[in-house]
């Protein structure tokens, strides 16, 4: 899986570094700090959550979509602050897109966005129609 999306990302322009498990990832972020990271959930050698707090507390401006194919784990991505979370079956096109949106809510912010009351995780479509997708939940910010 690693590798396809690897392709598909290199297919449209982007230098993307590998990284084949959690502490990997982390380590190769804080010596060649990315413009974003993705995160799988499943991961040897620390979980992407445990993968996601070490980088948010070395580098807490850096954007991370979180990728799982784990249910019921979007609640847990918003209280964490990750940026976007998709669930698997992967919708390329929607990931693509998210990429390409620049994540500049971190890098505009003066501090990590679970710090910000406004702050919402965004919720990337998964590419199985069925699946019913949890509501973002209300920032109260009508803007």
């Amino acid at each position: 899986m690693r590798d396809s999306l690897a392709a598909v990302l290199e297919s449209e322009g982007y230098l993307v570094d590998e990284a084949r498990n959690g502490i990997e990832a982390v380590t190769r972020a804080i010596e060649h700090l990315p413009d974003l990271v993705l995160l799988d959930l499943n991961m040897p050698h620390w979980d992407g959550w445990t993968a996601f707090s070490q980088l948010d507390r070395v580098t807490p401006l850096l954007p991370v979509i979180v990728i799982t194919a784990r249910p019921n784990q979007y609640d847990k991505a918003v209280r964490l602050g990750v940026d976007a979370f998709m669930e698997k079956p992967l919708n390329i096109p929607v990931l693509v897109h998210a990429i390409q949106t620049p994540y500049q809510r971190r890098r505009e912010a003066s501090c990590a966005p679970h710090h910000q009351p406004a702050f919402v995780t965004e919720l990337l479509g998964s590419a199985n129609p069925d699946d019913e997708q949890p509501a973002p939940p209300f920032s109260g910010d009508n803007t």
